[in-house]
């Protein structure tokens, strides 16, 4: 109680602080929230196989994380988190979302974009969502589609519904999908087969990307996906494309704003499957798709980049790029990225990726720049969690907030010192784990050691698990035989956590 008590002073002294200090002159915020990008992924972490110099960029005029986490190792849980503040495992159906998923996001509790909004800030999306759309039934894709991205505090909303190997695929701008044909509507279904469109298991010599496994549905440009689609031909997407229209969406966003205070969170559908990137970017890495892919995601960094330099706003922009979780390699595809990895490490050293308890599952890349407050080529090895940027951006625009998660790490994220004792982490099966100082701790549960799909160490023991992350950050020694008082405190304070 007096550690929280401390806490709560603390956040209370700050808010008051960065709000007399920032008062008057809001920055713009920009999160680039990337999709499967591994610690490995870029040159500015040691990468040498494929280079990122816009990625590096941001690290060499700012700041690079090196022990910095999303709350889980897939995707909707993370993304749970960043929006609301709050551990995705507390709210039921907050896994991995069908791409005809409700909102998951309560519309009657404040969110991140939310807060923004009421601290004078213009608010967008652009990009992947995958966080439900529509409500209880999920979404009539003919019709205005709410409640949605608007109903939990964005202005303006230009994303895909899902991901892009999940139908529909198609663009949504607010509440309608673009360029839709009323009369030829859309149908989607993730139970059966539905229509006569044909489908990667059913018409393999249709396909210019082959799958591995899973996605053998319905084949939107040339590619099958997870889920069935008919109708809506004239709006959907061309894969090779996506990169382009969305880049394009939040640039034009940044221009319109750029004369009062923005937030744009641009999540980018690069570098997850499939990877069918522009003819600029194929055979330039030569690391396959997966690597062209990077360089994609590279180059739109660089767009946001310029227009941020060219606006003469850049100085007064705090610029955040991220990954959602750790890196996979062969996700469904055959896009010889296993084959073409060449040496390239996607999780350096880490154990695990994609969907693992393993560090590599949730330890992410994490770059921030902010000119006029962030000293350059500066590096970070503090604690940081995810879940933490709605309360550090509350207490930078002088907002206050309730949130039982999510901690005020604002001084962290300018550079100082961790406010952090601990970092939870979420694998796909909802297991769970907490690092603390030196110790990490996995609960015990029962799943398969590793996805075989995706050759991946998911982490899952029946037995617990503790390792010593700073003589052991491959978590090569299970220490929890060794070491019964430290796994006993993080046990109970886990337990705490989950009870708070």
């Amino acid at each position: 109680m007096l550690k929280r008590f401390k806490f709560i002073v603390l956040t209370i002294l700050s808010v008051a602080h960065f709000s007399v200090s920032y008062g008057q002159s809001k920055p713009n915020i920009v999160i680039i929230y990337t999709d499967d990008l591994g610690v490995g992924d870029i040159s500015a972490n040691g990468a040498k196989k494929v280079k990122t110099p816009n990625i590096d960029r941001i690290a060499s005029q700012g700041l690079r994380f090196t022990n910095a986490y999303a709350t889980a190792a897939t995707c909707t849980p993370s993304r749970f988190s960043l929006l609301t503040g709050k551990y995705a495992w507390r709210k039921a159906g907050t896994n991995i979302a069908p791409g005809d998923a409700a909102l998951i996001i309560p519309t009657n509790e404040e969110t991140m974009p939310g807060m923004l909004q009421k601290a004078g800030y213009q608010t967008a999306v652009v990009g992947k969502w995958h966080l439900g759309l529509g409500p209880e039934g999920g979404p009539d894709w003919n019709s205005e589609i709410k409640p949605g991205p608007l109903e939990i505090g964005f202005n303006y909303s230009f994303i895909m519904p899902a991901t892009g190997d999940r139908v529909p695929c198609v663009y949504m701008e607010n509440y309608r999908i673009v360029d839709l044909d009323p009369a030829d509507p859309i149908r989607v279904s993730y139970k059966e087969k539905i229509g006569n469109e044909p489908t990667g298991k059913e018409n393999p010599e249709l396909l210019k990307l082959n799958y591995s496994h899973g996605h053998d549905a319905t084949i939107i440009n040339g590619v099958s996906r997870i889920g069935w689609m008919t109708g809506g031909k004239k709006a959907r997407w061309i894969d090779e494309d996506m990169a382009d229209v969305f880049t394009n969406r939040a640039v034009n966003f940044i221009e319109k704003n750029s004369k009062n205070p923005f937030f744009l969170y641009f999540a980018t559908h690069d570098i997850h499957v499939p990877r069918v990137p522009h003819s600029r970017f194929v055979g330039k890495s030569g690391m396959g798709a997966r690597g062209d892919a990077i360089l994609q995601l590279d180059w739109t960094v660089g767009e946001v980049l310029k227009t941020l330099d060219r606006l003469k706003i850049a100085d007064n922009t705090l610029l955040i790029f991220t990954s959602d979780n750790g890196a996979v390699v062969d996700d469904g595809y055959e896009d010889k990225a296993v084959e073409l990895l060449n040496g390239h490490t996607p999780s350096g050293i880490l154990r695990g990726g994609k969907y693992s308890a393993f560090e590599g599952g949730t330890k992410i890349p994490m770059l921030v720049r902010w000119p006029a407050k962030i000293k350059a080529g500066t590096v970070s090895n503090a604690l940081f969690s995810q879940v933490d940027f709605y309360a550090s951006l509350a207490a930078l625009t002088g907002r206050k907030i309730s949130s039982q998660d999510s901690y005020n790490s604002l001084s962290t994220l300018l550079g100082g010192k961790t406010n952090r004792e601990f970092v939870i982490q979420q694998a796909v099966n909802s297991t769970l784990g907490i690092i603390q100082g030196d110790w990490k701790y996995i609960s015990p549960g029962p799943g398969p050691a590793i996805n075989q799909q995706v050759n991946i160490e998911l982490g899952n023991n029946m037995k617990p698990q503790l390792y010593n992350l700073k003589n052991d950050s491959a978590e090569k020694n299970n220490l929890a035989d060794q070491n019964p008082g430290i796994l006993k405190k993080l046990m109970a304070r886990l337990e705490e956590v989950k009870k708070d």
